[in-house]
Formats: C-alpha cells, structure tokens, sequence
C-alpha cells in the first residue's frame, strides 16, 4: 500500500450541458497541504450551497488529513447568457409601427439598427435550472480530480518514504556505534573510579568495594537497554514505511519514544571524557536524525 503525502494540486477544465445547445465552461481544482486534520475549505460561486454539503461528504470519504482548498470557477464568457431588453425593442417596434401608418409608409424596422440602442443587448443571469445542472456535471468531474490529487500525493509520498529510509540508515549507524563503544565505556569507568580512590586513599583499598561500585556506577550507566529498544523502533517504522496506508500520526509517536531513548542515552553517558565524548557525538547525531524524520512526516497523512 502507497503511503500519501498531504501536499498535492489538481486542476480540470470541464464543461456542463445547459439546455438543448447550450454549455457553461468552467475549471475546478484542488489544493492540499498538510494540517492535523482534515481541513475543507471551499471557494463555489454563490448558489451552490447543496453542491458545497456534497462535496464535503465526498471528501471526507476519499481523504484523511490536511488543509484541501477546493475551487470552482466558472468562465465569465459562458456565466451569463445573451438576451435582449424586451421592453426597450417591443416599445422601439412599436413606435416605428405607428410612425409608419401615420406617415404612410411601406418599409420595415431594421432589426440590426434596432438592437443597437442603448441598453437594447443585455445578459441574463444564470437561473437555479443553470446552477443545477453545473452542480451535476461538477459531481460527475470530482472523481477524476481526487484521483489525480491522489496521484500526485503518493509521488509525494514515495519521495518522502526514500528520505525516511536514508534517515532511518543514518540512525541505525549511528546506535551501532554507541553499541560497539560501549565495553571501552564500561573499562573507562573502571578506570577513573581506580584512580580516585588511589588518590584519595593510596593503595590501600578493598578490591571488593571497588568491584562493587563499579557494579553499581556500571549498572546505572548502561545503555544496552535504551539502544534495544532504539533498534526495534526503527524496526517497527521500517515495517510501517512498508506497510504503507494511513502513517503520520504513528510515525509521530514512534519518534518521541526513539528521542527519547536517544536523551536517557546522553544522560548516562554525558560525563565520560574519552571514548565517552564519542557516544555524546553520536547521541547528538540520533537526535538531529530523528528530528529530520519529525520535519518530514508532518507532511505525511
């Protein structure tokens, strides 16, 4: 299964059948970003109420997460229709009908000079029978357009998924390295707790007593536990990745657990100098990682 980001765009232009010969060209489209939830913002011209509750159910259906502008624009050219002033041309006609028997005349009224008087032309607006059958056509262009949104989302989503995998390498180097430092870690431990107390009391000391500090200052530095756990982390967001579907807000909790481990870890191993210094770097490396993968699946729905 694809997994989607939430930033897309799709455009259609389309046009719907009014009347027997008549067709009102319009374009629609749909714009996304990303947004904790499902976010439906439409821009329809005025009387299309009942197609804005259509459009929210279809959306809602088909979409999970993100701020969706939808737009419908209809072409000013096809909006109105031509139409004449009937009462300005009927009373024009009129007059001319009564001049002519008056005066005696044979001729007709010129129809070009006559819809040439101001105010004579003139465009009707669109009626509810327009409005409804836009409202049709619109429905019927809606699939097509989600499809495309969906097209460009996965395209998305699959560049995200391959930033996500190098991120998730980078972190699983990284933990690795702390892995290996970590018998160094524990014989430096020993070491400086040696040489303290031969300073402090000479080397006249209980061997035992200095075995079992060690146990002790060992035990609470140990990581081993906090770099298990990071490990099956990024086993389960790898298995997720693959998985596909619905991933951000899953993902997003997975990385605070992982930041998480990466702060216990840098707690108990901050102190050292030496080798110690080494697992603070790598530390600091795991969480820049997990906050590169923070920054990108806020774009994942």
């Amino acid at each position: 299964m694809s997994i989607y980001s939430m930033t897309g765009f799709a455009r259609m232009q389309a046009r719907a059948a009014i009347g027997d010969s008549d067709q009102l060209a319009y374009t629609i489209a749909l714009k996304s970003v990303n947004h904790r939830f499902l976010d439906l913002q439409f821009r329809l011209p005025s009387g299309l109420d009942a197609l804005e509750m259509e459009l929210r159910r279809i959306f809602k259906e088909a979409l999970v997460r993100g701020h969706v502008e939808f737009t419908l624009s209809v072409d000013r050219s096809s909006q109105q229709k031509s139409g004449f002033n009937r009462e300005l041309v009927g009373s024009y006609l009129a007059a001319f009908d009564t001049a002519r028997q008056e005066h005696g005349l044979t001729c007709e009224p010129d129809l070009n000079a006559v819809l040439r008087l101001p105010g004579a032309l003139q465009a009707e607006q669109r009626g509810d029978e327009d409005l409804t059958a836009l409202a049709a056509s619109v429905l019927e262009q809606v699939p097509t357009l989600l499809d495309q949104l969906k097209v460009m989302r996965a395209r998305e989503g699959d560049s995200l998924k391959a930033i996500l995998l190098d991120v998730l390498a980078r972190l699983e180097e990284a933990s690795n390295g702390v892995a290996g430092l970590v018998p160094d870690v524990e014989q430096r431990y020993q070491e400086r707790l040696t040489q303290r107390l031969t300073a402090a009391v000479g080397n006249d000391f209980s061997r035992q007593r200095l075995l079992e500090e060690i146990a002790i200052l060992v035990d609470r530095s140990d990581v081993s536990e906090e770099l298990a756990r990071m490990a099956t982390h990024i086993g389960h967001f790898r298995e997720l990745l693959a998985a596909g579907g619905e991933l951000g807000k899953k993902l997003d909790f997975l990385l605070q657990e992982m930041n998480r481990e990466a702060n216990t870890l840098l707690s108990k191993t901050g102190s050292l100098a030496g080798k110690g210094t080494r697992v603070t770097e790598l530390g600091l490396a795991m969480k820049a990682e997990i906050e590169k993968a923070r920054e990108q699946i806020q774009n994942l729905e």
